[in-house]
C-alpha cells in the first residue's frame, strides 16, 4: 500500500459491525438460496427478509406511538406483549384482521354474557372483547403454555383478569356450556377447526354464535365443508380478509410504499376467509 493509498484508507470512516439480527438474516436468506434458482426459493427470501423488516418497523412503531393499539375495535387497549405467533404491527395500529371489525361491533352490541376464544394466542381478541363487553364472561383457551402467559400478562396490564379465564385446549363436551346462556365462540386454531367445529360431536355448538378462521390452504375444501356442517342451524356469511391503510399514522407518510405495506401485513401464508355463522 503507497503512502497516498494509506493516508485515503485512514480517511475513510469505520464500516459499522453488522448486529446480530443483521447477521443471522443474512446468513439465513443465503442458506435458503443455496443450489439451483428457483421461485421457491425466491419466495422463501422474501418472506424472510419481511419478516425481518417488520421486526425493524415494530421498533419504529413502539417508539413513535407506544404500546397501545391506536385504532379499531380495540383502540386504546394496552398491548405490552409480543404477538405469539405473525406481525405485531398490525395489531399495534389496529387494523389486525381488518375485515372483522363489522362483526366484532355486533358481538359487542349483542352484550354475549359468555364469549369463548379458541386459539387465543396471547389474548388480542380475549381482552380485547374483555374490555368492551365488562358483563361478559371471557374464555381464553390455547394449547400453547408460553401463550396462556402472555395472555395472562395482557388481561392483567387492561385491567380484566378477573374477567378472563385462561386455560388450556377445549374439547368437544366442554361446549356445552353454550346452551346454558347466549354464546359467542371466537376460533382461530391453525386447521384444527376442521376436527373441533363439528355439531355432531359437540352439540353445543348449535346454540352458540360462531366466528372461525378457516385455514382453507391448508384443508381445500374446508371452508364449504364447515357451511355443510353448520347449514341447518346457522346462517354464515363469507369474510375474505382486505387491509386497511386509512388508519397509518401521520409519521409513516415519511416511509417507503413497502414499508407501509410491510406495516399493515400479517406474515399469512396461505387464504384464510372467516366464516360469521349465526344462529338461525
Amino acid at each position: 500500500m503507497t503512502a497516498a493509498s494509506a493516508s485515503s484508507a485512514a480517511a475513510q470512516p469505520p464500516r459499522a459491525t453488522a448486529s446480530v439480527l443483521t447477521s443471522n438474516v443474512a446468513a439465513t436468506v443465503e442458506q435458503i438460496l443455496t443450489g439451483e434458482p428457483s421461485v421457491e426459493r425466491l419466495n422463501a427470501a422474501l418472506r424472510h427478509l419481511s419478516k425481518w423488516r417488520t421486526v425493524l418497523l415494530e421498533n419504529t412503531l413502539v417508539a413513535q406511538s407506544g404500546e397501545v393499539v391506536l385504532s379499531g375495535p380495540f383502540a386504546g387497549m394496552i398491548y405490552s406483549v409480543k404477538a405469539s405467533e405473525g406481525a405485531r404491527t398490525a395489531r399495534l395500529l389496529g387494523v389486525y384482521e381488518a375485515a372483522l371489525a363489522p362483526v366484532i361491533e355486533t358481538i359487542v352490541e349483542r352484550a354475549y354474557p359468555l364469549v369463548i376464544d379458541v386459539g387465543s394466542a396471547e389474548g388480542y381478541y380475549a381482552v380485547g372483547l374483555a374490555r368492551r363487553m365488562p358483563g361478559a364472561r371471557v374464555l381464553a383457551r390455547d394449547d400453547n403454555p408460553a401463550a396462556r402467559a402472555l395472555c395472562a400478562t395482557l388481561a392483567a396490564a387492561n385491567g380484566v383478569a378477573l374477567q378472563i379465564e385462561v386455560g388450556g385446549r377445549m374439547g368437544h363436551a366442554d361446549f356445552a356450556i353454550c346452551a346454558a346462556q347466549p354464546t359467542v365462540v371466537i376460533c382461530d386454531i391453525e386447521g384444527a377447526e376442521a376436527e373441533l367445529l363439528d355439531p355432531d360431536r359437540a352439540p353445543g355448538l348449535r346454540h352458540a354464535d360462531i366466528l372461525v378462521e378457516v385455514h382453507e390452504g391448508m384443508h381445500p375444501g374446508l371452508l364449504a365443508a364447515l357451511q355443510a356442517r353448520f347449514a341447518p342451524s346457522h346462517r354464515a356469511t363469507l369474510i375474505q380478509p382486505r387491509l386497511e391503510a386509512a388508519t397509518l399514522p401521520d409519521w409513516t407518510h415519511e416511509l417507503s410504499d413497502l414499508d407501509r405495506l410491510l406495516l399493515l401485513w400479517e406474515w399469512r401464508a396461505s387464504p384464510t376467509p372467516w366464516l360469521w355463522m349465526e344462529r338461525k
